[in-house]
């Protein structure tokens, strides 16, 4: 896979995605166990992906579990597999998750919410890299990555005795931290856009178009939801189903100017035209540059002052 292809599914111009960008990559090819931490929709299981599709192991499958998702009777067998009448209902052997992403990556989301015996279990599967399936007696060896991801501080955790010290050491070889959206505002527009375009692809209609005011008024809004609350509001805008989510408020120029000084907000509104007009002409500069009805060199100029790139 190219690498220039991260781009396009870690997207974001902020100085905090390229730095999360780079880190992918590297660690991608260190093939260490890890923990991605982040709140609720940052895009934890994106970031996973990429480590597993960027490494070595990316002609391997990569196994996805939310641990926060199962029932306790229900984790085990889904993890470690069970043989053939290993309880009621177990009629034939079941490969687990683990099993079935030998060679591969198992990520497992939400994984302080793991039962504290099954971690246990985990650990010794972390460190001797084997198993044995639930009513089995046989030892199974596993060349598996282990990427975990938490909404908690799992140190924390493990201080206040909620997560296991020992499996949190196992896991934390290194660990990546992804940040909110309040932390990367000026990527609002360009993750609005992107998944309204999505969503009109899907449904197969004309993607309306993010004018400078719409763009100002989505990057001071707060997004608790993170990535996943913006595609979801980008796809029912470009559905016609809401302007912006309900409760907002119009859209007013005193709303936008709340924060920061004069010189601060004429820099923030030239960047969100430039970035917007790129988007809207799919990164053609000569028609950009049209558009705001400036020279190409000047646009350069200006998108280096921005720090913006080509989308």
């Amino acid at each position: 896979m190219e690498k220039n292809e991260i781009e396009h599914r870690l997207l974001g111009h902020s100085e905090v995605m390229q730095g999360i960008r780079q880190s992918v990559l590297q660690l991608a090819q260190l093939d260490v166990d890890l923990i991605i931490n982040g709140a609720t929709g940052t895009g934890k299981e994106v970031v996973a992906h990429c480590l597993h599709d960027f490494s070595s192991r990316a002609k391997k499958p990569f196994v996805a579990l939310n641990c926060g998702a199962l029932s306790e009777s229900m984790i085990e067998s889904e993890l470690f597999g069970h043989e053939a009448g290993a309880f009621t209902g177990a009629q034939k052997r079941r490969i687990g998750k683990l099993e079935y992403a030998n060679g591969g990556t198992i990520f497992l989301d939400e994984v302080e919410s793991m039962p504290p015996h099954f971690q246990v279990r985990l650990l010794r599967v972390v460190q001797e890299r084997c198993l044995e399936r639930l009513g089995g007696n046989e030892l199974i060896h596993l060349d598996v990555r282990v990427i975990a991801a938490s909404k908690l501080n799992l140190r924390q955790a493990a201080d206040a005795g909620d997560f296991r010290e020992d499996l949190y050491y196992r896991l934390n070889v290194t660990n990546i931290e992804l940040p909110s959206m309040a932390q990367r505002k000026e990527d609002v527009g360009l993750l609005f856009r992107h998944f309204a375009e999505l969503a009109a692809q899907k449904y197969n209609l004309p993607c309306p178009t993010l004018h400078t005011l719409q763009l100002q008024a989505l990057q001071t809004r707060e997004w608790h939801g993170n990535v996943r609350e913006i595609s979801n509001e980008a796809e029912r805008w470009a559905l016609g189903l809401t302007f912006f989510a309900p409760g907002s408020g119009d859209i007013q120029p005193s709303n936008l100017l709340s924060k920061g000084g004069l010189g601060e907000q004429m820099d923030e509104f030239e960047k969100g035209l430039i970035e917007t007009t790129l988007l809207q002409n799919h990164g053609h500069l000569e028609r950009t540059a049209k558009a705001l009805n400036i020279p190409r060199k000047k646009l350069y100029l200006r998108m280096r002052k921005h720090q913006l790139s080509r989308p």
